[in-house]
């Protein structure tokens, strides 16, 4: 019979890149991780790596082993999670990562629900760049990461995108700044100075098509990574910018701007992605449920904000 923790050895390093790089993450020394690996090729008569220069690789076995381990790790991940999720008088432990492009009022709302449940819940918040996340995630050190975009085609992790809902997106002046726009909006943005989000964002490249098909060409004034730093751009009179029409009311008066104009035909979309086919944990059943029920079924017909929010 296989041992297993030994699979996890092989499984780790092949995950890893090396057998230093595992060898820290386990907090074993690269000899006893070697010499476990060693022991499991033994044990199965293959030849799980090949080394090629300072590097290893896989041999054409060590890939199929490799996609069992996924498997297997992956099933026990699930069974973690079904069990921490049955009641045993301590709080339910839930971590979420957050791709740093969410806005972060709009991160809360998507959360909250978790945190009305019957019994208590432990939240832990991660917020990174997508790709890190979801490395996370795949390892099963995050239950559930919440982004503005699905997970890539091109990701090397297999996960399960499901679509929170979606919103048309505002732009928001300062008062003293909105009225030293002229004409009516969309036209006002000629020339006017603009707050992007980062690249590689998805509502920065829709924003710009929007634009584009108006034949509109703003002077952009500063790109941004962190939604809530744009913000405090914006908050401050540094130009124009963007944000979820959900939202909205909370941005004004948070940030004591006023919605200058909806691109009506814009629509950002939110996801949560999961290892999980079969979703089970109840924190993240309640975010699904109550984003397509509540958060975002009441934003669904809303109609265009005006100058006068």
């Amino acid at each position: 019979m296989i041992n297993y923790k030994q699979l996890h050895y092989f499984w780790r390093v092949a995950k890893d890149g090396g057998i230093t790089r595992a060898s820290e993450r386990l907090h074993l020394t690269p000899q006893t991780l070697s010499g476990q690996i060693a022991v499991l090729e033994s044990t199965l008569g293959v030849s799980l790596f090949r080394r090629v220069g300072r590097r290893l690789e896989l041999t054409d076995l060590g890939e199929l082993a490799l996609s069992y381990a996924d498997e297997i790790f992956r099933a026990g991940g699930e069974l973690e999670e079904v069990l921490r999720s049955s009641p045993s008088g301590r709080p339910l432990l839930f971590r979420v990562g957050l791709a740093d492009v969410l806005p972060k009022s709009l991160a809360y709302r998507l959360l909250a629900p978790a945190m009305q449940l019957p019994e208590p819940v432990h939240l832990v918040c991660r917020e990174d760049k997508l790709p890190r996340l979801l490395a996370e995630l795949a390892i099963h050190h995050l239950d559930l990461v919440l982004s503005d975009s699905p997970m890539p085609a091109t990701a090397e992790v297999k996960g399960y995108s499901h679509k929170l809902g979606e919103c048309g997106v505002s732009l928001f002046a300062r008062p003293d700044l909105a009225a030293r726009l002229r004409g009516e909006f969309p036209a006002c943005l000629e020339g006017a100075p603009l707050l992007l989000p980062g690249e590689g964002t998805v509502l920065r490249g829709h924003l710009l098509r929007w634009l584009a098909a108006q034949d509109i060409k703003p002077r952009i004034v500063g790109e941004f990574d962190d939604s809530a730093l744009m913000r405090a751009f914006g908050q401050g009179g540094g130009g124009v910018f963007p944000a979820p029409t959900l939202i909205a009311k909370e941005v004004c008066q948070q940030d004591g701007v006023q919605v200058i104009g909806q691109a009506e035909t814009l629509l950002e979309s939110f996801y949560a992605i999961s290892v999980e086919r079969r979703l089970s944990h109840p924190a993240v059943l309640a975010i699904l449920q109550a984003a397509s029920q509540e958060l975002f079924a009441a934003n669904e017909h809303a109609g265009a904000f005006n100058r006068s929010f």
